[in-house]
């Protein structure tokens, strides 16, 4: 299995580079595109739909919005502030499971929180690319999720014992979600002293970051419910050693629309 997760790693590392830094425009839309369809292909398996043919359906469905979507690019400026709201939710969902499954609209509802989930997911990355600095900015949101992921891991394995979501994921703790929270804002201070920021943007950055970091904790456990709800171990077998493409992506569908608008609330870009 480690063997298998090396080799993943190894060779989808260099693709995402060559994608996040040397594509542009249409190009970048595309490739994050193909990411985000073959999510759509995933999710709806976990909303219920196990025939290739409701899937690949869906997959499709999910492609012409993401073609209508960069069409009409100044719907970010709804899109991403309803995804917002949709994270708030899904907080709510997360936090009542099992009892909240029966807000999600059964498996048609499924589909459109799949929506809810990938779209504007797609849509904040294309708009972080057109600001300034959008290479550094798409960076930074995923160090901070990923430096999260590493924290939690060994803090909650070395300190792990009151459960954060039992009844979604047994194997996440407080001590974890508190570790990965620590380790996310000391790589913040340490970027914003390197770069001598100012008290008050210093301060600015650590309220977000932590919040970016805890929105992105709920996107985790948000395909977590969905997968025990359906009964499925990984959203699926593409990246061996890795489950599903929905695996990998599933904090950063949460953790970016928020980095994103919070970065519009500061005045870094416009929609």
């Amino acid at each position: 299995m480690l063997k298998q997760r090396v080799i993943t790693a190894a060779v989808l590392l260099p693709i995402a580079l060559i994608g996040f830094f040397l594509l542009e425009g249409l190009a970048f839309a595309l490739f994050i595109g193909v990411v985000v369809v073959l999510g759509g292909w995933e999710w709806a398996r976990l909303a219920g739909y196990a025939s290739q043919v409701a899937r690949i359906g869906y997959a499709v469905v999910v492609a012409l919005l993401l073609i209508l979507l960069y069409r009409l690019q100044a719907a970010a400026a709804w899109l991403l502030p309803l995804s917002v709201v949709w994270w708030l939710a899904a907080t709510a969902l997360v936090l009542g499971y099992p009892g909240s499954q029966r807000h999600w609209g059964g498996r048609v509802g499924s589909l459109v929180i799949g929506l809810l989930i990938l779209l504007p997911a797609w849509q904040a990355l294309v708009q972080l690319k057109q600001w300034p600095q959008g290479n550094w900015l798409i960076v930074a949101v995923m160090v901070l999720v990923w430096a999260a992921d590493i924290g939690a891991y060994f803090s909650g394995k070395a300190l792990g014992r009151r459960k954060l979501a039992p009844q979604v994921s047994p194997g996440k703790s407080w001590e974890g979600l508190i570790g990965g929270l620590i380790t996310s804002l000391l790589i913040t201070l340490g970027v914003g002293l390197y770069r001598g920021w100012s008290p008050r943007e210093l301060v600015l950055a650590l309220l977000g970051a932590a919040l970016v970091v805890v929105i992105s904790v709920v996107g985790d456990l948000t395909e977590s419910m969905f997968k025990r709800s359906s009964g499925i171990k990984d959203s699926s077998q593409l990246l061996p050693g890795h489950g599903g493409v929905m695996d990998r992506i599933d904090s950063l569908t949460a953790a970016v629309p928020v980095f994103t608008v919070l970065l519009w609330l500061a005045g870094w870009g416009a929609w």
